[in-house]
């Protein structure tokens, strides 16, 4: 039986709803009949955990709330242009920049990406009255706000008055965080899918919607999956009626926080001030050609010298004879243990050393083996208590601080320089999202970091500094929306992300040695209409013959090529190669997807791809199904679209699918 050429618009996407009531099918058979879902059923087959409709419910509402998680459920409809030309190193990076409104592109992304993402950084327009600018064009209007909120009556007139407590400024304010909440929603709701289940996500806020933001992430990942909320001070005012102020956050959740503590994850950060530590101690051992007490002596001299470290690196103030920092630290167990309380035998004297009434820190074998190691201090007699040894190189890091202390004026000069004017206000600090992404990725050299919120892209620029500070190969998939800005060379704030990361790449860059492989380019997408036009009725679209070819004119096959990607959940960055077949490009993706886009194809031609196409796959034949995928109107008959699905079909390709 000849192939059947399936399009790709027909297939589905998670979270998308075709898929949602596909998955409820298969759970519950009896509550979908024909594609419709009996929700009555639904709710008998749930059984006494099931709310009935009518019940109240705890948790964040506001109008329009519906509306906007539909949207989340709705199937992408646009495409990504691919754009070389505003691109770095498009051929070998794996890092992606997309211009274009953030919900459309994630629900793009989301065939593709979900369950890859390992962190999810966003910095979220804060609402302050002036800043936020997205439109969905599907959020309600303020009138059907206060109607929805019973602040107008029956005739349309405002409830207002003396002995209202709706005031005007209630009302406007309501109806703006309404917005921003319906902005927001079905963007988390997308975003949730794209995190692995041991994925992170931190959310930056300020005053103005932490309170609603935290309801609504309380909503979307579950209360149960809140880690942390991090204090960022920066600089206040003293001249501010309440308080200095200065303050924003950054609310942390898992996607799956009961994972990551059956996995024993814990974020750590590296102590600050650590490395000058070492350095100290080892000019000390170095000056002091060996000598333990006098290195000790000089050690201890650096250290009045207030050096800017954590403070409890101070404790570290010896150096032994090995020329390593140390510190004296207890014994004794925190709390009464029966095996734990044994002698310790002094190894001069032979007598037992005093010991705490909870007992020691460690099981007697445990105790045995330190003390072998040279790892317990021993006074000179056994009059006085032990103590362990604890060397600074295993304490490096600490439980990473959820208070920030950190002037946001130093990013925004950072940034003026780099782009050689202040051309973007209150970018985010590299340094700090460098810490934070490094911590709740467990320092994982390959992680997949997204921020749609991409701004000025410090993000970006974090994920290249973290690369450039472990080799690791860490990857950043940043999308900016086409906000215009009046900034010099600038028509957009997109054209500003670029070019920041085009600037700091090469900063980067210069700075390593010869070999190092940073990857410090990025693809650049922008969103836009389908390449598939719609039908629509108009008279240019009622001429028969001039109607077959149903791509937008002007569009190139490379277009075509990454919404057959994004349509089929194939990731941006996989491995590509081409040949020219035909007058057109035959493409191969890693070996597991051909795409050709040829047009006025011939029986004669249709056999020449054929031959091609199964020539190259068997150069390097997989053990995965291998997909074809052809224009649906490059055949210039039905013989040769025929053809060709015979000639595939035998050549064993399961798969033909057609755009």
């Amino acid at each position: 039986m000849t192939l059947h050429f399936e399009p790709i618009d027909d297939v589905t996407g998670p979270g998308e709803a075709r898929s949602n009531i596909d998955v409820l099918a298969r759970l519950f058979p009896d509550a979908v009949v024909d594609g419709t879902v009996d929700i009555d059923a639904l709710r008998d087959l749930l059984g006494d955990d099931a709310a009935p409709s009518s019940a109240e419910a705890f948790g964040l509402r506001w109008p329009g709330m519906a509306e906007a998680r539909r949207l989340s459920t709705l199937p992408a409809t646009g495409t990504l242009l691919p754009e070389p030309g505003e691109s770095v190193d498009w051929n070998t990076t794996r890092n992606i920049v997309i211009e274009g409104d953030n919900l459309e592109v994630l629900r793009l992304l989301r065939r593709g990406y979900t369950n890859k993402v390992d962190v999810i950084y966003i910095d979220p327009p804060y609402n302050t009255g002036n800043d936020f600018i997205y439109d969905d064009k599907r959020t309600t209007s303020q009138t059907d706000h206060e109607t929805a909120a019973g602040q107008r009556d029956d005739e349309g007139v405002l409830q207002v008055g003396e002995g209202s407590d709706r005031t005007q400024d209630r009302k406007s304010g309501a109806s703006r965080h309404t917005a921003w909440l319906s902005m927001m929603y079905p963007r988390l709701l997308v975003a949730q899918h794209l995190l692995k289940d041991t994925g992170v996500i931190i959310v930056a806020i300020d005053d103005t919607e932490h309170a609603r933001i935290k309801l609504l992430m309380d909503r979307v990942f579950g209360a149960e999956n809140f880690a942390t909320n991090v204090v960022w001070q920066g600089r206040g005012k003293n001249d501010a009626r309440f308080s200095a102020g200065g303050i924003d956050y950054m609310l942390v959740y898992a996607k799956n926080k009961a994972r990551l503590v059956d996995e024993d994850v814990r974020w750590k950060e590296p102590k600050r001030g650590y490395d000058l530590v070492v350095d100290a101690a080892e000019r000390a051992w170095q000056n002091s050609d060996g000598n333990p007490v006098k290195a000790t002596e000089e050690f201890r001299k650096w250290w009045k010298t207030n050096p800017d470290t954590e403070k409890g690196l101070q404790s570290y103030s010896e150096i032994d004879e090995t020329g390593r920092p140390f510190l004296r630290g207890p014994l004794a167990s925190p709390n009464p243990r029966v095996n734990l309380q044994y002698d310790l035998v002094h190894p001069v004297t032979g007598v037992p050393v005093p010991m705490h009434p909870n007992g020691w820190r460690y099981a007697k074998e445990v105790m045995a083996a330190l003390v072998e190691e040279g790892r317990i201090i021993f006074g000179q007699d056994h009059t006085t208590s032990p103590r362990r040894k604890l060397y600074l190189e295993e304490q490096d890091s600490q439980a990473i601080r959820s208070v920030v202390v950190q002037d946001r004026a130093a990013a925004t000069e950072s940034v003026s320089k780099l782009l050689g004017s202040s051309i973007f206000d209150n970018p985010k600090d590299v340094s700090v999202l460098s810490r934070w992404i490094d911590a709740t990725t467990g320092s994982k050299r390959d992680a997949v970091v997204l921020d749609f919120f991409a701004g000025s892209g410090s993000t970006g620029h974090a994920v290249m500094d973290l690369n450039a500070a472990d080799g690791g190969d860490r990857r950043y998939i940043l999308v900016q929306l086409d906000e215009s800005v009046d900034k010099g060379d600038y028509d957009t704030i997109a054209d500003i992300t670029r070019e920041r990361l085009r600037r700091a790449g090469q900063q980067i860059a210069a700075k390593q040695a010869p070999a190092a492989d940073i990857d410090t380019g990025f693809r650049s997408y922008r969103l836009a209409s389908s390449n598939v036009r719609a039908w629509d009725g108009t008279p240019d679209q009622l001429d028969l013959l001039g109607a077959v070819d149903n791509l937008v004119a002007g569009r190139t096959t490379d277009d075509l090529l990454v919404e057959m990607m994004l349509r089929l959940g194939v990731d941006l960055t996989t491995p590509l190669e081409t040949r020219e077949v035909a007058g057109s490009t035959l493409y191969n993706l890693a070996g597991t997807l051909f795409a050709y886009f040829g047009t006025d194809i011939t029986v004669e031609r249709a056999n020449e791809v054929a031959k091609v196409l199964v020539a190259w796959r068997d150069e390097d034949p997989g053990d995965a199904d291998t997909t074809v995928v052809v224009r649906d109107t490059g055949f210039i008959d039905s013989a040769a679209k025929l053809n060709f699905a015979a000639a595939v079909e035998q050549a064993g390709f399961t798969t033909v699918r057609s755009i």
